[in-house]
């Protein structure tokens, strides 16, 4: 046999074997693909985290939506022991959050500082 002849076989085999196995591993699931279309818009987003104020959980929700686009604007006491303000320029919204409790106790359109003690407790 000859060394050409061996060398071909053996990248035609291994060429055989990439393109067999390639497409599978590079293929993402069907469940994982969202569109732009699939996402809430940033009102549905605000409205969202206004409707889950105060349940366990909100604070997750806040942080998925609006990642690296919360500013902290203070610290006051409020939730339980304290909350953090934290400003979405984008939007021009202000939300208080518990960390403690990982809550979103308030929402307010505009550059809020200081909230109300009723509205942070």
């Amino acid at each position: 046999m000859k060394l050409t002849s061996l060398l071909t076989s053996v990248a035609v085999l291994g060429l055989v074997t990439v393109g067999h196995i390639a497409p599978g591993t590079f293929t993402p699931s069907i469940g994982i693909v969202a569109t732009a279309a699939d996402l809430p818009s940033a009102q549905e987003r605000i409205t969202l985290v206004t409707k889950n104020k105060g349940q366990i959980g909100g604070g997750d929700q806040l942080r998925r939506f609006f990642y690296g686009d919360l500013e902290p604007l203070g610290v006051q006491p409020g939730g339980a022991g304290m909350v953090v303000n934290l400003y979405n320029k984008a939007n021009n919204v202000t939300f208080s959050y518990c960390a403690t409790y990982d809550v979103v106790v308030a929402v307010k359109k505009g550059r809020i500082a200081t909230f109300q003690a009723s509205e942070v407790k």
